[in-house]
């Protein structure tokens, strides 16, 4: 069995599209690769953040869900995504960037032998900068060549996203199993775990936490993360997996940027496995991708209709 090859994406929700843009554009430096709508709530944007070209495993995107309640973190809760810079001195830059920008963060600290600086934005979305200075791991992307922060420090890919768990060993021995990651080192109650090539792009990072409440989905709040998949067959073998286990599940969604599986392994959490291609590139110029409103071709009919249901959202920076 041809294991996961790592984080393909992570998916939040923001309260507010616009200001979602403007924190990741200025601020953070990400690359809106991508400006369509949920496909599956046609009246909603779904923004994706990636790297310069939108690679696989670099991509942090947010469905705008109008009037969402605030989420809640607490246990078993997708509670925290990574991103990753190039070193240790891509930190220190963000520490005086977050001071200068008002960026509400805890200072840097270290986990797992790697520095990290713990941020959060205006809905209280929780995430993490890590640093790639000693990984050897699988492979960041590219940093945004023409973004406001320079290249050398820019977020470049993802890395482990955090979950709390309020049954650790129950969840651990089936993650182990069924998503075949392997715990490779702990901290106290956090707890490293690796798939494919291993280190900052491709592990999730477990909690081992019975102390808080519940977690609530919402604005602030992530709504799944997705792991990478070379291409279809690759995703076809995942599916027979997935379906052996009898893991309740979507079978195979073609979200036309890539394909998808949809499972819980526990309530409430949500696991997608998607593959890599054909990414965001097909249907828009490098130059000025996320600018238009891109609808895949099975909406694409609906194009006037969509547009009267979504309000405007500036995103051209290519003037």
């Amino acid at each position: 069995m041809k294991q996961l090859t790592g984080i393909h994406h992570v998916t939040a929700i923001t309260s507010s599209a616009e200001k979602i843009y403007q924190f990741f554009n200025d601020i953070l430096g990400m690359r809106l690769v991508k400006k369509t709508v949920n496909q599956d709530d046609i009246q909603a944007y779904h923004l994706f953040f990636a790297d310069d070209v939108g690679s696989a495993g670099t991509d942090m995107t947010f469905f705008d869900f109008n009037g969402a309640p605030q989420g809640r973190h607490g246990n078993n809760e997708l509670h925290r995504a990574s991103f990753r810079v190039p070193s240790d001195a891509a930190i220190d830059y963000f520490l005086d960037r977050f001071e200068s920008c008002g960026v509400q963060h805890d200072g840097v600290s270290e986990l797992f032998g790697r520095k990290v600086l713990p941020f959060e934005d205006f809905d209280g979305q929780l995430y993490q900068l890590i640093s790639d200075e000693n990984d050897n791991g699988v492979a960041a992307g590219t940093p945004w060549q023409n973004g406001p922060v320079p290249t050398e420090f820019a977020i470049y890919g993802l890395g482990p996203v955090v979950i709390n768990i309020s049954q650790f060993t129950a969840f651990k021995e089936a993650f182990e199993t069924v998503y075949l990651f392997k715990e490779t080192a702990s901290e106290g109650n956090m707890h490293w775990f690796e798939t494919g090539e291993g280190g900052n792009g491709a592990a999730v990072i477990i909690v081992d936490d019975e102390s808080g409440v519940q977690g609530q989905q919402g604005a602030g709040s992530i709504h799944h993360i997705a792991f990478r998949v070379t291409d279809e067959a690759h995703l076809s073998e995942w599916i027979e997996r997935i379906n052996s286990y009898h893991l309740p599940n979507s079978g195979l969604v073609d979200r036309f940027f890539f394909k998808s599986l949809y499972a819980r392994l526990a309530m409430p959490l949500l696991f997608e496995i998607a593959t890599d291609g054909p990414g965001f590139m097909g249907d828009e110029p490098y130059e000025t991708l996320g600018e238009k409103l891109s609808l895949p071709p099975f909406l694409e009919s609906r194009r006037d209709e969509i547009e009267q249901q979504v309000r405007h959202i500036d995103t051209v920076r290519s003037k």
